[in-house]
């Protein structure tokens, strides 16, 4: 997980140092009963929705899903790698950083290393070549062309890679481990045909580009002319990985004191461009449409970014994109804006001609991402007639659905009320009753698992036992939940939601991911659960990542788990899930927890065997094994049911 790093020296870390302490020398922090709260550090805010839990050494926050433990904040908060945030805490708790564990590690360490200073050395080499070089006269006169300063050019570290198939080869390659690192690096390419190394960027203006320190990590190289591709970017690397990196993120930072808004562009040259006019806040995605971890990162830099396109399809269609990434992300507090260009004009070009000033008041002027969402909705649909507000409801819900809890998500589902003539219970029944359709699609009665006949066997009658958080910020007046009245559709249960949240569902999957995270011994008695991996439940996927992962790691923290998944891509999407279902779906009363985890993963089999019968079934023309294993299913299913049905 974390290098060379032992695990045992974290998780001892971990137990030494206070999570509230970490927490009150960078936030204030006001003590209510068992919990810390103030205004969270991530986000805006004006009222407190930022929690620590000193007993469980954990800190969330209900506004903005931020929440790990005394490492992660230090991460996020102070900007650290995790090995800087180990070593921070050492510091802190007095204990001496431990020596490598074996070669395999330090090999690793010390070939990053490397490539971050041939990377840096590259850089110096493509700048040299801009000022000295016998051809520099074209890269110069293209970025004058495009209005560039040699001021500019330095502060963005521009450089230029000539004509020519080993410059950059010929200049840092003393020998062959050195080749080894530059192909490593992305600044090589090795023909295997020949078994000899060629570089990756020739003939191109280039533009390095840097992490958060201010580290070279990658290049992006723009041709001269019309060639193909008009960018080339480098590979992904030890050091670069694109879709989590922003071609000017460093620069903004650097040198804007404050920073209230970015503005992601498409081009390098944009991003140049823009700062020379005084606009020294745009970045850049590199070769990848922006992603939702790009839009955390900046979300927790500033309260709002603004989407730049241009005005044709293409620009519309990326748009869409950016939209459907942004709805997940944004909350309450953040803004998400986008502005579309004259058709022709892209950001460096529009800002030379228009000035700071005019472009700035373009950006005022964006498109709100409520204004857009609506707009888009409404451009494909007849809001006239029935129909078209019907089919304009079916495509918006789902989308306002995936928000997070909060004042925006609650005025939009109003803005379609507005528009539909449907009050809010009506579409909320209405959604409701589609995504029942779509996940149990109309069984044959005699075999199938019917949704209508779905029993929770009194273990969910009531709202469950919140004194696990009993002095959380949602659980107030907790005494008084058993006598609020349950609402909800059918046999399908809802308990209350939590201040600024939205109703949760209370499901076997939720339910049991719920008691791990507060008795993770009991992930000993979750086995067979790989039927969950291909589910396309996000809750069950959740469930079977953290019940493996718990029996592959006894005893671990909730803190230790967040941190730990952070390091495994397929496994980030997650943590925000786990995050919501850790504060909002308490555990069950102590006295039949066991039994309750038994009966949920029992019901979570039975949902599997009917759904491989529903499939079965669906195929029409079977084949003898295809027949064996349906009626196979068919006993299970029958048997499962006897052993359910109580004694008379």
């Amino acid at each position: 997980m974390a290098g060379r790093i032992p695990q045992s020296f974290i998780d001892d870390l971990l137990a030494r140092v206070n999570v509230v302490d970490i927490v009150e020398a960078r936030v204030k922090l006001k003590r209510s009963g068992k919990n810390y709260s103030g205004l969270c550090p991530f986000h805006k805010e004006k009222s407190p929705s930022f929690t620590v839990n000193n007993e469980k050494q954990f800190y969330y926050c209900f506004g903005c899903g931020a929440g790990g433990n005394s490492l992660s904040f230090l991460m996020e908060h102070d900007r650290l790698s995790f090995p800087e945030a180990v070593e921070e805490l050492a510091k802190l708790a007095g204990v001496e950083m431990p020596k490598a564990d074996g070669p395999v590690d330090h090999q690793r360490e010390q070939r990053i290393k490397d490539i971050y200073a041939l990377l840096e050395e590259a850089s110096a080499f493509y700048q040299r070549q801009l000022r000295e070089h016998s051809n520099k006269e074209i890269a110069v006169n293209y970025l004058k062309d495009r209005g560039l300063t040699g001021q500019f050019a330095a502060r963005f570290g521009i450089g230029y890679a000539p004509p020519g198939w080993d410059n950059l080869l010929k200049k840092l390659a003393k020998d062959e481990a050195t080749k080894v690192r530059l192909e490593q690096a992305g600044m090589l390419i090795k023909k295997e045909e020949t078994d000899r190394y060629y570089d990756r960027f020739r003939e191109r203006i280039m533009f390095p580009i840097r992490d958060m320190r201010g580290r070279v990590i990658a290049f992006g190289g723009r041709v001269l002319g019309d060639e193909k591709p008009k960018y080339l970017n480098s590979p992904e690397t030890d050091t670069f990985h694109k879709s989590r990196e922003l071609y000017g993120l460093y620069e903004a930072r650097k040198f804007n004191q404050t920073l209230d808004r970015l503005i992601i562009v498409e081009g390098y040259m944009d991003v140049v461009g823009l700062a020379q006019y005084g606009i020294g806040y745009a970045v850049a995605t590199l070769g990848t449409a922006t992603t939702a971890q790009h839009l955390e990162r900046l979300l927790k830099m500033v309260p709002e970014v603004i989407f730049c396109f241009d005005g044709d399809a293409a620009g519309r269609k990326a748009a869409k994109r950016a939209l459907d990434t942004t709805m997940p992300v944004i909350t309450d507090g953040k803004q998400a804006r986008f502005l579309f260009l004259p058709e022709g004009e892209d950001p460096d070009s529009l800002v030379r001609q228009e000035g700071c000033e005019k472009f700035e008041q373009r950006l005022s002027e964006s498109l709100p991402l409520s204004d857009f969402f609506f707009k888009t909705l409404e451009d494909g649909a007849d809001m006239l007639s029935l129909d078209g507000r019907a089919r304009f409801s079916n495509q918006a819900l789902p989308l306002i659905d995936q928000m997070q809890p909060g004042i925006l998500k609650q005025m939009m589902q109003e803005k379609i009320s507005e528009l539909t003539g449907l009050s809010l219970e009506q579409l909320v029944s209405v959604n409701n009753l589609q995504e029942t359709t779509v996940s149990h699609a109309a069984p044959e009665p005699d075999y199938a698992y019917e949704a209508a006949n779905y029993q929770d066997d009194g273990y969910f009658d009531q709202p469950p036992d919140f004194n696990s958080f009993e002095n959380s910020s949602f659980s107030q007046n907790s005494q008084n939940r058993k006598s609020k009245k349950e609402f909800g559709k059918g046999n399908k249960k809802f308990r209350p939601a939590p201040p600024g949240g939205s109703a949760v569902h209370f499901n076997p999957s939720s339910t049991a991911v719920s008691i791990l995270l507060h008795l993770p011994s009991l992930a000993s008695q979750c086995s067979n659960l790989e039927i969950l991996a291909s589910s396309d439940d996000s809750a069950e996927i959740l469930l079977y990542q953290l019940a493996t992962y718990l029996q592959e790691h006894p005893g671990v923290t909730p803190g230790i788990l967040a941190v730990d998944w952070q390091e495994h891509e397929h496994l980030k999407p997650l943590i925000r899930q786990l995050n919501e279902i850790a504060h909002q779906t308490p555990i069950i009363d102590s006295s039949n927890t066991q039994q309750v985890l038994s009966d949920c993963l029992n019901r979570l089999q039975e949902r599997h065997l009917d759904r491989e019968i529903l499939q079965l079934k669906s195929q029409g023309h079977l084949s003898a094994d295809d027949k064996q294993r349906l009626n196979q299913l068919i006993m299970q299913q029958a048997g499962s049911r006897l052993r359910k049905t109580p004694e008379k």
